[in-house]
């Protein structure tokens, strides 16, 4: 009983050490559901602190930890940066890093677009290993705890059409499962399967401890983002311009809305509203449980990245080249600022402040001067 105890707490320590709270933003969608949620609060009317210029576009989302930021960028690097914008290390992974950079317990971990995933130092960027796919790797990493092994694993899709789960810490590859066509997005994880859309256009249940498939959907038509979860529900847009609520432990779908352009983002799920922008410049906030539609807001252009909601606003990216605050409840605009390019990735949000990054090769920080 001591022993069990103790193997509970130490598992407890572990997840604790990593976890999201207001203060970091450590992966793509914030944690391995990808739900997109944060605590944090943020000014209402944050102001530019500082930026930093890589060498070309940026599509890669970034992270932020303990103040540190990283990010990828069409250079072909990955960045390092301190609270302060000062380059504090960065990476040649000799091709452009679209993906973004996942932070677990002292390493980072990421794609490019040659299909190397690479595991560094997150302190000195130095290589601790590498996998080489067959295909680009254009979605970021997730990661589940083991119970059985009691060590971390590390997932990410590839072009090759395999997901991939290698242990955190050697990068040894555990198992692959193979689907029908390009995997783009990250897969979202609840500690026993991993679910994600495919250019093949089902909807994976993959058991994560096996490597195995539990169950797969037909929708029929790519899906190009990630998929977030709550409970036993699956949230995701399509290709179509359709927006599912799938039960999948039923494997079937709960609800379903059409009358967008492509869904290229990924929701963001609180407790009662889901969120997402669509290529026909909408957001869209869903009711949760009934899938009606509760408020839309138009930007100026087509939206790629996901939103994040954070305790006092909605953040949105957009195409347009603006980032948006936008109320929660209506979905009404009180700030936004123009960047000028195009806004792709995903911002990250973190207490009293925003960090997004841009196709004009820049790495943009707001918040309280």
């Amino acid at each position: 009983m001591k022993q069990l105890i103790l193997t509970i707490l130490s598992v407890v320590m572990s997840l604790g050490s990593i976890a999201q709270n207001k203060h970091n933003w450590l992966s793509f969608r914030g944690n391995t559901e990808l739900k997109g949620v944060t605590e944090a609060e943020l000014p209402k009317n944050p102001s530019l602190l500082w930026s930093f210029k890589t060498g070309d576009a940026i599509k890669s989302s970034p992270i932020v930890r303990n103040g540190m930021i990283y990010l990828g960028s069409n250079d072909g690097c990955l960045y390092a940066l301190n609270k302060e914008g000062k380059l504090k290390w960065k990476f040649n992974a000799e091709t452009s890093i679209e993906a973004s950079p996942m932070y677990l317990d002292g390493n980072v971990y990421f794609g490019a677009l040659d299909g190397t995933f690479y595991c560094l130092n997150a302190s000195t960027g130095e290589v601790k290993w590498k996998w080489v796919t067959d295909g680009q790797i254009s979605g970021s990493a997730n990661w589940f705890y083991d119970k059985k092994s009691k060590q971390k694993r590390i997932l990410f899709g590839s072009y090759d059409f395999l997901l991939y789960c290698l242990d955190a810490k050697s990068g040894k590859k555990l198992w692959t499962y193979e689907s029908d066509n390009y995997i783009n997005g990250a897969a979202s994880c609840n500690g026993e399967i991993a679910v994600f859309g495919g250019c093949d256009g089902f909807l994976h249940q993959v058991d994560v401890n096996s490597g195995k498939a539990k169950n797969k959907l037909d929708i029929q038509t790519y899906i190009a983002s990630s998929v977030a979860l709550d409970g036993s529900y699956a949230f995701f847009g399509d290709h179509d311009g359709e927006f599912y609520c799938v039960d999948y432990q039923k494997n079937q779908v709960n609800w379903k809305k059409e009358g967008a352009i492509s869904y290229l983002g990924s929701p963001a799920i609180s407790d009662d509203v889901v969120i997402i922008g669509a290529e026909n410049r909408q957001v869209y906030c869903f009711e949760k449980e009934s899938g009606k539609i509760k408020w839309q807001f138009k930007t100026r252009n087509k939206i790629e990245a996901s939103p994040v909601i954070a305790a006092n606003a909605v953040v949105m990216a957009s195409g347009d080249g603006r980032i948006y605050l936008l109320n929660k409840e209506n979905g009404q605009k009180f700030w936004s600022y123009e960047i000028g390019r195009a806004l792709i990735a995903t911002p990250a949000v973190v207490e009293k402040m925003i960090v997004v990054t841009s196709m004009d090769g820049s790495v943009y920080v707001f918040g309280e001067k």
